[in-house]
């Protein structure tokens, strides 16, 4: 059998039952988490073209809510990241989709949710030690469109290996200046889903791809991956739940600065209105993936006209806006709130650099690729050294050996925010882990966190609280609370 073959005989046969209780929970909180993003989306200025364009989240025709709804989940940072990938552009957005259109139940959308992470998850592991990563990496959204829409369809195993292998026929790979300088950043879920959905009509009606597309030597890891993963794809099915190694984003902005707001808005807490005037410098140390992606962002950040790919990336901007207001938000990223200019002084005057141990404890958690570095070995020293030098390698080799499983995963991105105030103070907070990255606190406190996300992002708390009973939900039901998810009004309107 070819990796694809043994992937889709899997996860086209997954069954509620095969799935622990605990990862059940966590699809169901990242449903909800993503159904909250898409509602932000949808408010935002940029959002309220792409529905002109486009359509509403929710039409008639699945495929077209289906890119919709992954088109509006994915700009701003909001969506959900596990080992590996940003997943719930598709694997949340498409079950939603078909599952509403075809009125299935709630155990059947967590099931195809859970069947899509993994499907997802585990070719993106395959190829994430490549140039591709995070959002860049909209590869991982063919995965998750064709497992998510097939799985709510009941498609045979065979029909899945034939729409999984066309959709990765012709594999999207995003330019750095549109995802980080332009507008076409809103594409980069958009499209890798709506190539899946014409691979799974494609599929149905008989045409089928190369079997062997992932694993042969001319083959899609060949192309996307510096050191190609092919075992990953397969290896522990049923044991293995990368759904367990997700990460959930509580505020808008790239997953490397979330420690970094949430230790500025400690310092908020702590410390109060503080004026511009009053700060004279604010250092962040955090892990080389923060660092080397505030460099790129940088590049394109100037000032309140900056584009919104590159801002959400942005650790100056992202912390001072924390700091000063005790929070950040979607509105953060809009006028007239982007304009103010004390938030631009500040911003002036933060400093990002690099602390090694930071970087050690990256490379030590499963997500976002310190689980494909473990299993890589020495030959992910080419990479490591691409990625970040020969410190990186030096960093990486002290990790510990491949865990078991994922029950115990974690995502570290750390960061320390010191602000240096005019008066001679100096006051400083750490995070290993964001609030609501993989690890035990997130473990146990999902469901209260992704309620919280929802009723922030403007979402009816009576709403957010059904989703604990999602997986019991009966197809009237699920059809009603969808509905009412995606279309109440904002509260905070």
């Amino acid at each position: 059998m070819t990796l694809l073959d043994e992937l889709a005989a899997w996860a086209s046969a997954l069954r509620p039952h095969h799935i622990p209780r605990r990862v059940r929970d966590l699809a169901a909180s990242q449903i909800l988490s993503q159904l909250a993003s898409i509602r932000a989306g949808a408010e935002h200025p940029l959002g309220r073209r792409m529905i002109a364009a486009f359509g509403p989240p929710l039409q008639s025709d699945p495929r077209s809510s289906a890119c919709v709804l992954a088109g509006l989940g994915s700009w701003l940072n909001l969506d959900d990241t596990a080992y590996a990938g940003h997943l719930s552009n598709s694997t949340v957005a498409v079950p939603v989709a078909y599952a509403r259109a075809d009125r299935l139940d709630g155990a059947a959308l967590i099931t195809a949710v859970v069947a899509a992470n993994e499907c997802a998850a585990r070719i993106t592991a395959a190829a994430t030690l490549g140039k591709l990563r995070g959002q860049a990496a909209v590869h991982t959204h063919l995965a998750g469109a064709v497992a998510g829409r097939l799985h709510c369809q009941g498609a045979p195993a065979r029909q899945w290996a034939d729409a999984l292998s066309l959709a990765y026929s012709m594999p999207n790979w995003p330019l750095a200046p549109a995802l980080m300088g332009s507008d076409a950043r809103l594409f980069n879920a958009f499209t890798p889903v709506r190539t899946a959905m014409d691979a799974c009509d494609a599929a149905a009606a008989g045409l089928g791809g190369a079997p062997d597309i992932l694993e042969h030597p001319e083959g899609f890891l060949s192309r996307f991956s510096s050191v190609p993963l092919p075992q990953a794809v397969t290896a522990g099915l049923g044991h293995h739940w990368h759904t367990e190694t997700l990460s959930f984003k509580m505020h808008p902005g790239g997953p490397g600065i979330d420690a970094a707001v949430d230790c500025a808005i400690e310092l908020h807490q702590d410390l109060g209105q503080l004026q511009p005037h009053e700060i004279e410098e604010i250092v962040v140390d955090a892990s080389l993936y923060t660092v080397r992606v505030g460099q790129r962002a940088a590049r394109y950040v100037t000032g309140p006209g900056s584009p919104l790919g590159a801002l959400v990336l942005d650790t100056p901007y992202t912390v001072a806006t924390a700091l000063l207001t005790g929070g950040l938000t979607v509105d953060d990223f809009a006028a007239p709130l982007v304009e103010d200019p004390a938030r631009w002084q500040v911003a002036a005057r933060t400093r990002l650099q690099h602390d090694p141990l930071f970087t050690k404890a990256l490379f030590a958690s499963e997500a976002p690729f310190g689980e494909a570095l473990r299993q890589a070995g020495p030959a992910a020293g080419p990479w490591l050294r691409e990625f970040g030098g020969p410190e990186a390698e030096q960093l990486a080799a002290t990790t510990d050996p491949t865990r078991p499983d994922f029950a115990n995963s974690s995502k570290a991105t750390p960061a320390r925010v010191t602000v240096h105030l005019t008066d001679g103070r100096a006051i400083t907070r750490e995070r290993i882990i964001p609030l609501g990255g993989a690890g035990p606190h997130t473990r146990a406190h999902h469901a209260e966190l992704m309620q919280q996300k929802y009723t922030a992002l403007g979402g009816d708390p009576k709403t957010a609280a059904a989703a604990g009973t999602l997986g019991d939900m009966l197809p009237g039901r699920l059809h009603e609370w969808l509905e009412s998810a995606l279309t109440e009004p904002n509260q905070h309107s």
